[in-house]
């Protein structure tokens, strides 16, 4: 009911004058759907925690989202003595919101803090990689590896903030996670918990960070769960940015004067995996079909991936074939590509021995339209797939436990560029490896753990061309987010969907 009066208000709402920002007042209104139990980043995945920490707090180094360069953030400058220690001199004069000035002692224990397994942080993946930090002067750091872990630049740059550490040590972790203090071109002023974080701006930013200077002065960061109520108050001027807005709502909303529509593109893919190992045995009654290559290239012959990106996702969406997004470090993209051709896929099932088709469950824990289109796709070739549609955690368990022979998963990397943050977690011979190829695990374990980046790049290409070549995924189509905003507003969106309003600007 809620939906079909959004869409009558949509209509109305289009014959008068656009709701203006809050520019006079120099304050950006935000939504997101979901709470954020705690503002301690290292004790949060949600992709919310990501956007609050990137404005609240500052990391050693900074990725380019344009060019992709790493840049010293809170770091002067940062190199390798060796492929398992760095270097780090810090910039001087940098401070906490609360005035303190950040040291080599802040950067020691924050890191310290999160690299120890004891500390029971959530985000310990992204700094498990760290045996321990030492001090080298008041500005000066070097982070000891447990072992070679090129990759250490791109986690540094978007996964470990720096804490101010005696601020850190009197509240705690819970304290922290209320009143957090970063050096980051904005500080939080309020929390309402379940309702609104407001940020403002940091005016002691330091000149010479890579961020840049932030610009709008406050930012009121709501917590709305319903879309629709996200959308009519987008329409009203009761916010001026939103996101994840579903393709068909969004193409609504491009159609409301005064509102801006960006449909970019994410590092989430979206891809099937198959029980190529067969741990799952029998199902439907009979043996598993993707233990045979064939059967595994029919599907991804079957799939019209193409057609989806372009009418299901729309916007910036397109179709990949090699099992990474594109831009991340090590995507080899001169992979086996198998384009849609129903009558070649009909072909290689009846050279595995299914003239007919089989019987098959195809499971999933998201976007069910996307998943109908792939169940039309398999069944004109003669795969006739039952639909499962499970919770994210209640499938990965099952699939884990070798219950399942086909899935449609996706995966965002945790907006990290690269290849070790995606292909290197599903091919390891670690819980979500349903391949279990040893020519592929050595392949990327190796280049998990040289800094040489040429040999990195040469190695990641071999293990995704076999990959490719043994159809152990279908890889589709990269995912797109919605971004809803006013139109006074200079804003711009990147692949690794964290929106920076500190680069935001009033038109």
């Amino acid at each position: 009911m809620l939906s079909l009066l959004l869409v009558v208000f949509i209509s109305c709402f289009c014959y008068f004058q656009p709701a203006f920002a809050d520019k006079k007042n120099d304050t950006l209104n935000i939504a997101f759907s979901k709470e954020l139990e705690t503002l301690d980043r290292y004790f949060n995945t949600a992709r919310e925690g990501i956007v609050v920490a990137r404005h609240v707090f500052d990391n050693l180094l900074y990725r380019d989202p344009v060019t992709y360069e790493y840049k010293g953030l809170l770091a002067k400058s940062f190199k390798w003595n060796s492929n398992t220690e760095m270097e780090i001199i810090l910039r001087e004069g940098v401070r906490f919101h609360n005035g303190q000035e950040m040291t080599a002692d802040d950067v020691v224990y924050t890191l310290n803090f999160a690299a120890n397994p004891d500390n029971k942080v959530k985000t310990q993946r992204y700094s498990s990689w760290i045996d321990h930090v030492e001090k080298t002067g008041p500005y000066g750091v070097k982070i000891i590896l447990k072992k070679p872990f090129p990759a250490a630049f791109e986690f540094l740059s978007g996964a470990n903030p720096i804490y101010p550490k005696d601020y850190y040590k009197k509240v705690g972790t819970k304290g922290f996670g209320m009143k957090p203090i970063g050096t980051g071109p904005y500080r939080i002023t309020d929390v309402i918990p379940g309702k609104k974080i407001v940020m403002e701006i940091n005016k002691e930013y330091f000149k010479d960070s890579p961020k840049g200077q932030p610009s709008i002065g406050k930012i009121v960061w709501r917590t709305l769960p319903e879309i629709n109520t996200q959308m009519a108050e987008l329409m009203t001027g009761g916010l001026d940015w939103i996101y994840l807005v579903p393709p068909d709502q969004a193409a609504k909303l491009a159609k409301t004067p005064g509102i801006t529509v960006t449909p970019a593109e994410t590092m989430r893919i979206g891809y099937l995996t198959f029980d190529a190992a067969n741990r799952s045995g029998k199902e439907h009654g009979m043996e598993n079909p993707f233990v045979k290559l064939k059967v595994r290239q029919a599907v991804n012959h079957a799939i019209n991936k193409t057609s989806i990106a372009r009418n299901l996702i729309g916007g910036q969406s397109r179709a990949v074939y090699s099992a990474c997004f594109p831009s991340q470090f090590g995507c080899e993209q001169d992979v086996k590509k198998y384009e849609y051709d129903p009558q070649k896929a009909k072909q290689l099932l009846a050279e595995a021995g299914y003239p007919d088709g089989f019987e098959t469950t195809l499971y999933g824990y998201r976007n069910r339209p996307f998943a109908e289109a792939m169940i039309g796709d398999l069944a004109a070739v003669g795969i006739k797939a039952k639909l499962m549609m499970m919770k994210y955690s209640a499938l990965r368990e099952k699939a884990r436990a070798g219950k399942a022979q086909m899935q449609f998963l996706t995966w965002g990397s945790y907006s990290i560029n690269d290849v070790s943050a995606i292909t290197s977690h599903f091919f390891e011979f670690e819980a979500d490896d349903l391949a279990r190829d040893e020519i592929v695990r050595d392949l990327l374990i190796e280049a998990d753990t040289s800094i040489d980046q040429a040999k990195r790049k040469e190695l990641y290409s071999k293990a995704l061309k076999r990959i490719a070549e043994q159809a152990y995924w279908c890889p589709m189509f990269t995912y797109v987010s919605n971004n809803c905003y006013s139109d006074s507003l200079d804003f711009t969106p990147y692949p690794d969907a964290v929106p920076r309003f500190f680069q935001a600007r009033w038109k």
